[in-house]
């Protein structure tokens, strides 16, 4: 049994680190709760040591802030830059096309183009503030995606450590 909890444990940490990428998973909830899957049944690191409660508590704090500012930072850079919420949503679904039809430089190149676009489109803005606007909501996804992505390598050196 403790193989299989070890197993799904690794794979949560690892679906969770992708999840910081992809947008259709949630990264960092799914590596806590490959943490949580080892606090509960037994995980030991190598003198062991179970996993303290603390370490477990300040990851799901790490996890709750992380996620809260995935949503605040990219609407935050967007709006400094002079964006519009159509700059926002571009950046999302050109992010979601540009994965599907062209991964994985589509996300990056999609999210630049469709927030682009929605300010030209939607927004009638001319070239140069489009493409400040673009970049904006760009550095915004770029924030949010770098900072899941440490919280779940931080996660999963814990997953790995009290395996």
């Amino acid at each position: 049994m403790e193989t299989v909890i070890g197993i799904l444990a690794v794979l949560a940490g690892i679906i969770g680190i992708l999840g910081s990428i992809l947008p259709a998973l949630p990264g960092p909830p799914l590596s806590w709760a490959g943490m949580l899957l080892l606090f509960f049944w037994g995980g030991t690191n190598g003198q062991g040591e179970e996993m303290s409660l603390t370490i477990l508590l300040v990851m799901l704090g790490v996890t709750i802030i992380v996620s809260i500012l995935d949503y605040l930072v990219p609407a935050y850079l967007t709006k400094v830059t002079g964006g519009s919420k159509a700059a926002e949503w571009g950046t999302f679904i050109g992010m979601i096309v540009g994965i599907i039809f062209f991964p994985p430089w589509g996300m990056i190149t999609g999210s630049v183009l469709g927030a682009f676009l929605a300010e030209i489109i939607f927004a009638d803005k001319k070239g140069g503030e489009a493409i400040k606007s673009a970049m904006g909501s760009f550095l915004g996804f770029l924030v949010g995606t770098g900072l899941k992505l440490v919280a779940c390598g931080v996660m999963m050196y814990y997953i790995i450590v009290y395996l």
